[in-house]
């Protein structure tokens, strides 16, 4: 089947591509989406068992993945293209390293166990200071660099559909 790259107006103009979004843009994306989920998190009651559960998840399975791409691809990109970026990618590990084992307590609990709210404000917290950290640091100075975000963006995103939540819950 013949496909055509002319605009179904009449036009006779192609249409553009949909560009992939590059590295940055998308694990800004990320962090825009996981503060969300957090912000519908502490607007719930404290008896919404269920939906309190179900967001925990959604949160730990988005930081899991978002965290997995930027170890596996982007940090080590970063730390490549330029020798005073190593701090700042050391630090990052370090953060998500705390992070992960904040997601394996919460995975391993249920909403009504004492301290699973709390455990959920921490990770907040800790996830709010890594994101400011990155996006106000790490990613200006990575922008100065030759990288290929376009490619690296999309290396990302099929990382992170290949991640699910850790086995151990």
């Amino acid at each position: 089947m013949r496909t055509s790259t002319h605009s179904p107006s009449g036009t006779g103009k192609p249409h553009a591509a949909a560009a992939a979004p590059d590295a940055i843009e998308l694990l800004t994306s990320d962090h825009a989406n996981v503060k969300a989920l957090f912000e519908q998190y502490q607007g719930l009651s404290e008896r919404a068992h269920a939906t309190k559960k179900k967001l925990a998840t959604e949160i730990c399975l988005e930081l899991t993945r978002h965290t997995t791409a930027e170890e596996e691809i982007f940090y080590p990109a970063v730390r490549a293209c330029a020798r005073d970026n190593e701090d700042l990618v050391d630090e990052a590990v370090v953060e998500h390293a705390s992070a992960k084992q904040l997601i394996a307590q919460i995975l391993a609990m249920e909403p009504g166990d004492a301290l699973y709210d709390a455990k959920i404000k921490v990770l907040s917290d800790q996830i709010e200071h890594h994101v400011e950290e990155e996006e106000n640091e790490m990613f200006p100075k990575a922008r100065k660099s030759a990288l290929d975000f376009v490619a690296l963006g999309e290396a990302i995103e099929a990382r992170k559909a290949e991640v699910g939540l850790p086995l151990e819950i």
